[in-house]
């Protein structure tokens, strides 16, 4: 079963405060109740690996959760990488790089 790997940005506008760090974490607490996907937090972006479906269903959580905090607008990105000729990873995709260096 091949698996897809997104990058997601969320950002919430319109909050008063320059600060997101506290929306970041309310979005990356949705991703925890989602044990079949693999999550990685980086300074920019979330990186999940999973079954398509389930990360589109994930995503439209993460993308509300912001509102229901209060946030005015929300402005996601979604990056999917949806390889079908043979299996991908996070860690082999990571590999495959550094074997060339």
């Amino acid at each position: 079963m091949n698996k897809t790997i997104a990058e997601i940005t969320i950002v919430p506008l319109g909050t008063g405060s320059t600060s997101l760090s506290q929306y970041v974490a309310d979005v990356e607490n949705v991703l925890k109740k989602y044990k079949d996907l693999k999550c990685e937090l980086t300074p920019m972006s979330t990186i999940v690996e999973g079954e398509l479906d389930r990360i589109l269903e994930a995503v439209r959580e993460m993308h509300e959760t912001p509102f229901q905090k209060g946030a005015k607008r929300v402005s996601t990105r979604l990056s999917i990488d949806d390889r079908r000729d043979k299996s991908a990873s996070m860690s082999a995709k990571i590999e495959s790089v550094k074997s060339k260096q």
